[in-house]
């Protein structure tokens, strides 16, 4: 895995939900046979949840795998749009327009663009989510606080693991951690969030014209 690859997946593609995750596969029908009553109608509640979602934008905490730090302000609009807006001294800004996902370091000047459907966000920002048919699920937890649902699949960027934790009440998403092939953990909390409101699409525009200049290298 390059340099760039491993950086996007430990950045970008993390705060997204996604890290070398889901939608190729269906659901193994083993799998599918071993769920709980209970743990299907939690993952009933979580594709529920998900669907509602059209819009959304908060505040989040990254924690790296050698325990960096990284705080910013995030915006959602399904499908396919997101933007993660990182503190300083951090200088990463992340956007995806639909189509495709850039991850542009201001501090390196470069910029890299990935499509959309080849990245772990795909899976925050599919349309529709069905995570008993359309996941690989590898676990089910249902906790009186919390429910916690484990994916895993490969992507382009490797294979991984998806841990993600809601409340249990309201069956918010409240945290997720990536496990990368090599083990190594990223995990993201949400708070401040707001659902469903307006939003501003220019907040999801890609520069494509820099990135044809990097190629280029102008």
């Amino acid at each position: 895995m390059t340099l760039a690859r491993r950086s996007f997946l430990r950045k970008a593609a993390v705060l997204a939900a996604g890290a070398a995750l889901l939608a190729v596969a269906g659901l193994a029908p083993a799998m599918a046979a071993s769920l709980s009553s209970e743990q299907k109608r939690s993952l009933a509640e979580v594709n529920a949840y998900f669907n509602s979602l059209k819009t959304m934008h908060g505040d989040f905490i990254q924690f790296g795998p050698n325990g960096e730090r990284a705080e910013g302000k995030f915006y959602m609009a399904r499908p396919g749009r997101i933007r993660f807006y990182y503190n300083p001294p951090s200088k990463v800004d992340i956007v995806a327009d639909g189509k495709s996902v850039s991850v542009k370091d201001r501090k390196m000047a470069t910029q890299d663009i990935w499509p959309l459907s080849e990245t772990p966000l795909r899976f925050l920002l599919a349309d529709k989510i069905n995570l008993e048919k359309d996941a690989q699920v590898s676990g089910v937890s249902v906790e009186p606080d919390l429910v916690t649902v484990v994916l895993a699949d490969d992507s382009t960027f490797g294979s991984g693991k998806l841990t993600l934790i809601f409340d249990a009440e309201t069956i918010a998403l409240k945290q997720w951690t990536v496990t990368d092939a090599q083990g190594y953990d990223t995990s993201v909390a949400i708070y401040n969030t707001k659902v469903n409101g307006p939003t501003n699409p220019k907040l999801f525009k890609i520069d494509y014209n820099a990135n044809l200049m990097q190629r280029r290298g102008k």
